[in-house]
């Protein structure tokens, strides 16, 4: 018989929590626990990194949706390396003029692993004020 542990944090004791955010102009699907490859951070290795452009965040029970960013919502990821990406050969050729262009580019990126996806829950309240208007009391009619 195999026992199974619950996480402490309720953010990592669930398998569906994912969410949409916006980073390098790109968009990016960050579930915990995985890594990806982002364009190049300015930061050091094993620096912790937060994103606050979070567009949607899907949890087991429920789906938050920006408009167009979710308020009070995070991600936080920890740089694990930089590295490139394979090259890309690009190769421009002009026909009959004996001309020919041939460039690689290695795409600089880094690797980041996500730690937590968060939304604080803040309870907004409602301001109770009434406003009462009042009415002129001219006896000037308009003309």
């Amino acid at each position: 018989m195999t026992s199974s542990k619950k996480p402490s944090d309720k953010n990592l004791s669930n398998d569906n929590l994912y969410a949409i955010a916006e980073t390098s102009g790109q968009q990016f699907w960050f579930e915990v626990n995985k890594y990806y490859d982002i364009d190049r951070l300015n930061a050091k290795e094993k620096d912790k990194i937060t994103i606050d452009k979070i567009l949607l965040i899907n949890d087991k029970d429920n789906v938050s949706i920006g408009k167009p960013y979710i308020k009070n919502a995070k991600i936080e990821l920890e740089v694990v390396s930089h590295k490139r990406d394979k090259k890309i050969i690009v190769y421009k050729m002009r026909p009959k003029k004996k001309t020919r262009r041939k460039m690689g580019h290695r795409q600089e990126l880094t690797r980041v692993m996500v730690k937590s996806i968060s939304i604080q829950n803040t309870t907004t309240k409602t301001s109770s004020k009434t406003e009462v208007k009042k009415k002129s009391t001219s006896s000037k009619p308009k003309n």
